[in-house]
């Protein structure tokens, strides 16, 4: 997944990880972390500092199509093919 600086017209970051096709990428409300939701049936989180993979969440059996923050931060939600959306709480 490359990052890019719209202003720049430049490649910011490679985020390197899922091993399919990328379908969702959302900010976190704190702007220190992007998720990211792929046809690999998981969900990364991401430092946005160094592009540096925080958590890697799994347990979705099909397609992630969807990924959003909850508006505070410490939760995460998923929606996938298989008709499940997941809700991911505060890494331990």
């Amino acid at each position: 997944m490359t990052i890019w600086n719209v202003e720049t017209e430049s490649v910011e970051q490679v985020l390197e990880g899922h091993t399919d096709r990328v379908t969702s990428v959302v900010w976190s409300p704190d702007s220190t972390q992007l998720a990211s939701g792929s046809w690999d049936r998981t969900v990364r989180v991401w430092a946005a500092d160094d592009g540096r993979l925080v958590r890697t969440l799994t347990g979705h059996t099909d397609y992630v199509w969807s990924v959003a923050w909850w508006p505070y931060g410490c939760y995460l939600a998923s929606g996938s093919y298989e008709g499940v959306i997941r809700l991911w709480g505060p890494a331990p």
